[in-house]
Formats: structure tokens, C-alpha cells, sequence
């Protein structure tokens, strides 16, 4: 899983940041972004798609990916997604996952010769960027790519602890079990008890 990350680098990139997101579908609670950029490959645990592991290896594979890799997280609440929309409030966590990773490695936050050496490998068939850097997207790169497969793991993991947190706070909407997605429970008890401050207002129900 490593042919694009390699590419990138023959090509002269120093540094690949491979990116994920976490959190566009559900009614409630944040989109969470993550951006890793790989230290050591060797990885023991199972590294890929975060939908494709159980809770227990997904937690094992996140300390494993802050141990070998700088990561990197984004976070846009529900308030934002309202104002911008689900996919421009995605950008902006994932620019905001980048520039955190970017800024706790200080040899290239103070150097702008570096802006050229750094690529970002994207989740998805589209990305929109302020940032400085050279950016690919790849269909599915949770499943093809390294960095992008541990992004996804933390922004997965990310986010349901968040909607952990939110369900202790709002423990009538059943949180916990469907981390905010549309389920039949979420819809129901949206109906008997109204919206939370968490609740995508724009989001069809």
C-alpha cells in the first residue's frame, strides 16, 4: 500500500501526507479530518480501511499510527456545516488536519523551501485547498494507500470519542450506538425530543 506514497517521493516530495475524513453522513456531531504522514511503515497491527476493522483493532492500530507516523486532526462542528455545507466544511477540517501536522514539525514550518516538498494524498475524487502544498486525489485511497488508510483510522476513532463524549451529554439520542447517523433510534428520538445544539440543521431527516 505503499506505491503511492513511493511515487510521490521519486518524484521528489520529501513529505506525503495522506488524508481522510471521518463523519459526513450522520445528523449529528462533527466532521473530523486527518492527516498522517508515515515515519515507519513496519506496522504489527492491521492498517486499512477504518470501515473494514472491528472497534478493537482500530484502537490498536491508533496507537500504533502515533507511534510511527506525525498525524494531524481537524475538526468542524456542526454550526460550520450548517454555514458552509458538509463538503466545504470537510476542506477546512482537512486543511486544518494538515496545518497541525504541519506545524509540530518545525524543520518545515520554518522553511519555506519546503512548501515544494510536501504532497498531500487525498480521500476521495475531489479536494478543494488553500494551502501551499501539491495535492492528489485517489478513489477509494483508504483502501490503496498507507497514509491515507491510517488517516482514516484516526479520524474514525477521532470522531467516536467525540460522539462518546456528546452521547453522556445527550444521552436520550442514543449516541453512543450510532455515533449521530441516521439510523430509525436516531430519527426516533429526533422526533420525540427535538433538535441539540449538535444536530445538522441542513441535513434532511
Amino acid at each position: 500500500m505503499l506505491e503511492y506514497e513511493n511515487k510521490a517521493k521519486e518524484e521528489g516530495f520529501q513529505l506525503v501526507i495522506g488524508i481522510d475524513e471521518a463523519g459526513r453522513g450522520p445528523l449529528a456531531g462533527p466532521v473530523v479530518a486527518s492527516a498522517v504522514a508515515i515515519k515507519d511503515a513496519n506496522f504489527i497491527s492491521a492498517i486499512k480501511d477504518s470501515k473494514k476493522l472491528s472497534p478493537t483493532q482500530r484502537r490498536k492500530a491508533l496507537h500504533e499510527i502515533y507511534d510511527k507516523a506525525h498525524v494531524g486532526t481537524g475538526i468542524m462542528n456542526a454550526e460550520i456545516i450548517d454555514q458552509k455545507n458538509i463538503l466545504q466544511a470537510t476542506f477546512l477540517a482537512m486543511q486544518q488536519a494538515v496545518r497541525k501536522l504541519i506545524e509540530s514539525l518545525s524543520e518545515y514550518q520554518k522553511s519555506s523551501e519546503f512548501t515544494d516538498k510536501i504532497c498531500l494524498l487525498v480521500d476521495g475524487n475531489q479536494f478543494k485547498s488553500n494551502l501551499p502544498y501539491a495535492f492528489k486525489t485517489i478513489v477509494k485511497g483508504d483502501s490503496l494507500a498507507l497514509s491515507i488508510a491510517c488517516a482514516s483510522i484516526v479520524a474514525k476513532e477521532s470522531r467516536d470519542q467525540i460522539m462518546k463524549i456528546y452521547d453522556q451529554m445527550y444521552p436520550q439520542y442514543g449516541l453512543k450506538k450510532h455515533k449521530g447517523y441516521p439510523t430509525k433510534l436516531h430519527k426516533e428520538a429526533i422526533r420525540e425530543f427535538g433538535h441539540a445544539s449538535i444536530h445538522r440543521k441542513t441535513f434532511r431527516y
